[in-house]
């Protein structure tokens, strides 16, 4: 009796003697994804399938400089590894790859996830694991509201963008008969509610709702209920494919109303499934600057030349822009962390990047309670088979009905609220702006 009383004492003292562990502030030893050379960074994305186009141009965009960053020596002696595995675009495979990435592949942060409906379906994972969520093709307002401390948006929200575009739309243009074409899961619901709350603004609301299901073309009965209304304009919150079909199929039907599209439906693909338009009016909102007009300050090279040197085969694309910016962010936070990495000390770390020069008149500012680092909008317009940035929407002319006729030009930079914390900033083509 006595023996296993001395014993019970010596573990009570022992346990005594610990102190609590805060797994945010473990060592870098510990810390999940880094080793003494490397620092390993786990990426779910559509590679394949009707939205592999934008997980390819995202994850090469990013590619390109992190193998420059490897190639000048890493980040404090280390060098980043991207594990990327393809979902498809498609919520239960993201969420598998995700659980991969955390349970077994030993991954520092997450990074470069592609869509809404994907990365919304992986949250609840991030915010248990503790695991950052950085650089995500998608403007979702989930992914802002309620805060979590460990997702970082670099771009603006898809708020932002409907909120700008229905500005032009109802003050610049005075069109108010407007429609909403959207894709029927997270993705659509967050470009038609954006929609609706800029409408509201003017005492509008959509005349008329189409939706079609992720990853078909089955567009047949938005457009029919779209048609029907006389909408002047269509908001357009789908993929390529769809919108593409979409487009096609009211021309074919001499509907030409003005096509607006966000930022996710990628702009170069876009236009490659509908070059002939004839002379209805193609618009797409961009939250990156044009990347042929993008460049960088300090001495960093900028996208263009960097996707060309490791690349070569490949066009450069707003998409692809996207890519490299999240990697540019990915890797000032890991360099402001220093080499003594931890999760919390990334975090940290991002939070106290303010004016951070990623190009020419273009800056992202972060902190303890704001994690989106950029608010500008940019507008690019159908011109010849390709997307064209332009500035102008006072001359654009849109003479809506069976005639299919319109003039194309574009409009000057406007200012509006978007994302909860701060404003959305419309600018000139070349990256300049307010």
């Amino acid at each position: 009796m006595k023996y296993l009383l001395s014993i019970l004492f010596v573990l009570v003292f022992a346990c005594g003697a610990c102190e609590p562990v805060d797994r945010d502030d473990l060592s870098a030893r510990e810390t999940p994804g880094v080793s003494d050379t490397e620092i390993r960074l786990g990426s779910s994305l559509a590679l394949s399938g009707h939205a592999g186009y934008l997980g390819t141009q995202t994850l090469r965009g990013a590619m390109s400089y992190i193998r420059y960053v490897n190639e000048s020596g890493g980040v404090h002696g280390r060098t980043i590894r991207v594990v990327a595995r393809d979902d498809a675009y498609d919520p239960p495979t993201c969420l598998a790859n995700t659980q991969q990435f955390i349970l077994g592949g030993r991954v520092f942060a997450l990074f470069c996830y592609v869509g809404t409906p994907t990365t919304v379906k992986i949250l609840p994972m991030v915010q248990e694991a503790r695991i950052p969520l950085l650089g995500m093709f998608t403007g979702a307002n989930a992914l802002r509201e309620p805060f979590n401390r460990y997702v970082v948006n670099i771009r603006a929200s898809y708020y932002q963008e409907t909120e700008a575009a229905v500005r032009h739309l109802v003050q610049g243009l005075g069109i108010r008969d407007i429609a909403v074409f959207y894709q029927f899961d997270a993705y659509g619901f967050d470009g038609l509610v954006g929609t609706e709350l800029a409408l509201k603004q003017y005492g509008l609301e959509p005349v008329a709702r189409g939706s079609y299901i992720r990853g078909t073309r089955d567009v047949e009965e938005g457009l029919n209920k779209i048609l029907h209304s006389g909408a002047e304009a269509v908001v357009m919150i789908g993929t390529y494919d769809a919108c593409g079909e979409f487009i096609h199929r009211s021309v074919e039907q001499d509907y030409c109303p003005l096509f607006y599209n966000v930022s996710f439906v990628g702009g170069e693909e876009l236009a490659r499934r509908v070059a002939d338009t004839g002379q209805c009016v193609v618009v797409v909102s961009q939250v990156v600057p044009p990347p042929q007009t993008f460049s960088t300050q300090g001495g960093e090279p900028d996208y263009v030349t960097l996707l060309k040197r490791y690349y070569p085969s490949e066009e450069p694309s707003d998409v692809g822009l996207e890519g490299y910016l999240n990697a540019r962010v990915m890797v000032e936070g890991l360099r402001k962390a220093g080499r003594k990495l931890t999760r919390i000390g990334f975090i940290r770390a991002i939070e106290s990047l303010s004016d951070f020069p990623l190009g020419r008149s273009l800056r992202a500012s972060f902190g303890p309670d704001d994690h989106q680092g950029l608010d500008r909008v940019f507008f690019a317009r159908l011109t010849g088979g390709r997307m064209e940035p332009f500035h102008d929407w006072s001359a654009l002319v849109s003479r809506h009905g069976a005639d299919c006729s319109g003039a194309v030009t574009g409009a000057g930079p406007v200012s509006g609220v978007g994302r909860a914390g701060g404003p959305a900033t419309e600018t000139q083509p070349d990256g300049g702006g307010t």
